[in-house]
């Protein structure tokens, strides 16, 4: 395994230099790398978990304020996600969050005023520069949703901007073929990539886990697993996503037990009325509980 340290390459948004890439591609796809306090791919499960999309400065500080209490309790490390715009929105009436300026302002003071890590999703090339300004100096792991994957130009402009990346696997990818996704970020420029298994298509409205995806994954990168995405049932709730909650923990279970480096969960302190994915999310009174178990799934798996 090699140590990462951070590092920003805003000097190679355009081409990265011959010699980088030499460099770059002498590097296993599964080393490990730093995202300020937090090791992906290191011994330590860690635990990405916030609400789908900013609702509120005010709602997502609370959220932020209650996981790390518990992250902290339970000495597991953490990374607050949000979005700033939810762009695959299955209705144009959905609610899809505060854009990018402010949601990066948001993001970023909280990342300053609780010490934490963030995570937050791109949808275009543009977006990842601009995004990247935004957020400025704070340690950021920026997200390829799923569906966009494969798009060559965002997963370029993500590598460029030196934050660290996190590849969604595709509904429809096969697992053994995110190994383009990760070459086309390290041949960018950027090492700091990591995979997250979210799901396969499964007939209409419904995904299914194969947890063979998570070790072929884990030959080329850190890997993740969305145990709330991975229960949603898409566009299946008249012009919304449904979803069925009661499987997190089970699937949670299994992909721990199977040799994950992280967990995602979406968790929101009133699912019922969350704004965007409240029927796949984990109810934040269920966190803590679900977390001891994970953590002593993860000790036995690695002993």
């Amino acid at each position: 395994m090699v140590s990462l340290q951070p590092s920003r390459i805003h000097n190679v948004r355009h081409k990265p230099a011959t010699h980088q890439l030499a460099t770059i591609n002498t590097v296993s796809h599964a080393s490990k790398f730093n995202l300020g306090a937090v090791t992906i791919g290191g011994p330590a499960l860690f635990l990405i978990a916030g609400p789908c999309v900013l609702e509120s400065e005010t709602h997502a500080r609370t959220l932020a304020d209650a996981i790390q209490r518990i992250t902290s309790d339970l000495a597991i490390p953490y990374i607050f996600k949000a979005s700033y715009d939810k762009a695959n929105r299955t209705s144009i009436h959905s609610f899809r969050g505060p854009g990018l300026t402010e949601g990066a302002r948001i993001l970023r003071a909280i990342a300053k005023d609780n010490a934490l890590p963030i995570l937050t999703d791109i949808h275009t090339p543009q977006q990842a520069t601009e995004l990247s300004d935004a957020l400025g100096d704070i340690d950021a792991l920026l997200q390829i949703p799923a569906f966009l994957c494969r798009q060559t130009d965002l997963l370029i402009a993500a590598a460029q901007t030196g934050h660290a990346i996190n590849i969604k696997k595709g509904q429809f990818v096969a697992p053994p073929d995110m190994k383009h996704a990760i070459q086309k970020v390290i041949d960018s420029g950027n090492i700091r990539v990591s995979l997250t298994e979210r799901g396969a298509s499964f007939g209409y409205n419904n995904l299914v886990v194969d947890m063979r995806s998570l070790p072929t994954m884990r030959a080329f990168a850190p890997v993740i697993f969305d145990a709330t995405h991975s229960v949603q049932t898409p566009s299946a709730a008249n012009g919304v996503s449904g979803g069925q909650p009661e499987f997190i923990p089970t699937l949670a279970r299994a992909a721990v037990a199977a040799g994950i480096d992280g967990i995602f969960l979406e968790v929101h302190d009133d699912p019922a009325h969350a704004k965007s994915d409240g029927a796949n999310a984990l109810h934040l009174n269920h966190l803590k509980p679900l977390l001891e178990t994970l953590l002593a799934l993860h000790a036995a798996a690695k002993s």
